[in-house]
């Protein structure tokens, strides 16, 4: 696969430019992004599907700047997916040519099951779950896919988009009868098998939303993807955007340049939250474009990460762990001290797996700078440990990498109280991810064992160093514990 991918999604709204770049066998990060409004679908609903001449032209232009971007990232791939408008446009193959022979861009018509596979290979891969229903509301269609055990099972377009309800039903405000009825008729087409008490929020109008919902709350991390809120709590703010008038929106917290299509958009998603059942919704900031790329980089008969592989660690590792040292004994020691200590604050495998990945990203602050290396990596993993955890994983984690050695960052547990775990088990974990440090990077290739007699930790064997005892006595005990080596 090429090393640098660049995926371009034409959307009914939006053209948007994401670029890729591959660290490993199942590591990327993202390069670069743009997008543009470029509402080639505008018009279109109300003539019979038919691309209008200025949205085209608009189009164009946006097309030929994502080209110049792309040579002068040097590019080795381009995927080109165009979803809705295209797709139900009777004079789309004028402006598919126009744009393969004056630009060099190949579009490809993608069908709304494949819009509905893509967007759901990212959140399966990118999200933290299991069962789920995928909701991706673009402009001119609502993709969805049934997801059962991580694995995409059934997938389903319907005509509902907001650019489509907007052009048949709304004025200065929506006729919300009409759109409501024009929506559950659609909805008749969804399989009834299409209940989940999870929904996944794809798309624009979905992010626009969780976006007003975190500043309506408060919310205290500020990051979208897998981001997940409760839908009755949802549904009074969900109401005032979809009764409120263009103007009103200015008091709701969504973004201006929302304000033409989220009232649409807001109508679809909780009438589609509705009708499958949703108690609970988890934000993505991934979709169509991420999925694209999984396609191309995972195997074809199988395209999920392997168990074990988290996407967002080896990029992390591939690109800031320069040392790449074993992790195998790191989790075996971090293994041992668990199992000795997890009952004193009902530890679970859960709170081992968080240290070994802590264990994993220990070395990626020294790359940087060995000064404040911890204030290092704790920044890299809040802002680059984005798939496949929750907002609780991904701040536990951070807080390990940043608290070593002491009870914990108090600025930063006092800002993120509400998602992380309470002080005294998370006192236990920093102190146990520690201590495996300590013995692990004074002397790697050390046997050694660990004894619990009531509130003394005796550890024996070969390799234990003069440092490693000094170091030791600095730490942090929780409770009483006395360290004997």
């Amino acid at each position: 696969m090429a090393k640098r991918t660049a995926v371009i999604d034409i959307g009914s709204n939006s053209a948007r430019l994401v670029i890729f770049q591959k660290t490993s066998r199942y590591g990327f990060h993202l390069l670069c992004q743009h997008k543009s409004r470029v509402r080639i679908g505008e018009g279109a609903y109300q003539r019979e599907g038919y691309l209008q001449p200025l949205p085209m032209e608009r189009a164009f232009q946006t097309l030929a700047s994502f080209k110049t971007i792309l040579d002068d990232y040097r590019v080795h791939k381009t995927l080109c997916v165009a979803t809705s408008a295209l797709r139900d446009a009777p004079n789309r193959d004028a402006f598919i040519h126009r744009v393969y022979k004056e630009i060099g861009i190949h579009i490809r018509v993608i069908d709304g099951e494949s819009e509905a596979q893509f967007g759901a290979l990212a959140a399966s891969n990118l999200l933290p779950i299991d069962d789920a229903i995928t909701i991706d509301i673009g402009g001119g269609s609502s993709d969805m896919a049934r997801i059962v055990k991580g694995r995409i099972v059934e997938k389903v377009s319907l005509n509902l988009g907001t650019v489509r309800i907007k052009e048949l039903f709304t004025h200065t405000t929506i006729d919300i009868e009409k759109a409501q009825r024009y929506i559950d008729a659609e909805l008749e087409r969804l399989p009834k098998r299409f209940i989940s008490k999870l929904a996944v929020g794809i798309g624009g109008s979905a992010r626009a939303f969780a976006k007003g919902f975190m500043a309506t709350h408060a919310y205290p991390f500020d990051k979208l993807h897998a981001f997940t809120y409760r839908v009755e709590e949802a549904i009074p703010y969900l109401n005032t955007i979809i009764h409120s008038t263009i103007p009103g929106l200015k008091h709701t917290t969504i973004k201006a340049n929302r304000y033409d299509t989220i009232r649409e958009g807001m109508l679809i998603f909780e009438m589609i939250l509705n009708r499958i059942g949703a108690k609970e919704v988890i934000t993505s900031g991934v979709g169509v474009r991420e999925g694209v790329y999984l396609a191309t980089l995972l195997p074809k008969g199988n395209p999920y990460f392997p168990k074990g592989i988290n996407p967002s660690v080896q990029s992390i590792r591939d690109r800031l762990d320069l040392l790449d040292l074993p992790l195998g004994n790191k989790k075996k020691l971090a293994q041992k001290l668990f199992e000795l200590f997890a009952a004193k604050f009902k530890g679970d495998k859960h709170d081992l797996k968080m240290i070994h990945y802590a264990l994993a990203l220990s070395d990626i602050g020294k790359m940087l700078t060995i000064y404040k290396e911890h204030e290092h990596a704790f920044y890299v993993a809040m802002h680059e440990l984005n798939y496949d955890f929750t907002h609780e994983e991904m701040l536990l984690i951070a807080m390990l990498l940043r608290s070593r050695g002491k009870k914990y960052h108090k600025q930063s547990y006092k800002k993120y109280r509400q998602l992380l775990p309470k002080k005294s088990k998370i006192k236990w974990l920093i102190f146990l991810y520690t201590l495996v440090l300590i013995l692990h990077e004074n002397s790697a290739k050390a046997r050694i064992e660990f004894l619990l007699d009531h509130e003394t930790l005796r550890i024996e064997g070969e390799g234990i160093t003069y440092l490693m005892k000094e170091q030791i006595k600095d730490l942090f005990l929780p409770e009483k514990l006395v360290i004997k080596m």
